[in-house]
């Protein structure tokens, strides 16, 4: 069966982590684990940490604001579940 939909459109990514992996301190046991992706870290990095924004965010990242949108609104769930929940958060992506 073939692919549907629209081909997802590749996203330019600047600077990879160079820590893939933070737990959290305090909790007994094994937490559970959120996975963010290098796309979501990327746009927290433009939207959050840089203060760019949406639309010049997508521009750096090559995609649409739309996109953009929807990726960071994403992220910012992922990560505040894990802080709030105390999840393992474990970036994933291409390398």
């Amino acid at each position: 069966m073939a692919n549907r939909g629209r081909p997802k459109k590749q996203r330019l990514i600047q600077n990879f982590p160079k820590i893939y992996y933070f737990s959290p301190r305090g909790r007994a046991g094994r937490p559970d684990e959120v996975i963010l992706g290098i796309d979501e870290l990327e746009a927290l990095r433009w939207s959050d940490l840089q203060n760019l924004s949406q639309k010049e965010s997508a521009k750096m990242m090559g995609i649409s604001q739309q996109t953009f949108s929807r990726i960071l609104n994403k992220a910012r769930k992922i990560l505040a579940d894990a802080i709030i929940n105390g999840k393992i958060i474990k970036i994933h992506g291409p390398a």
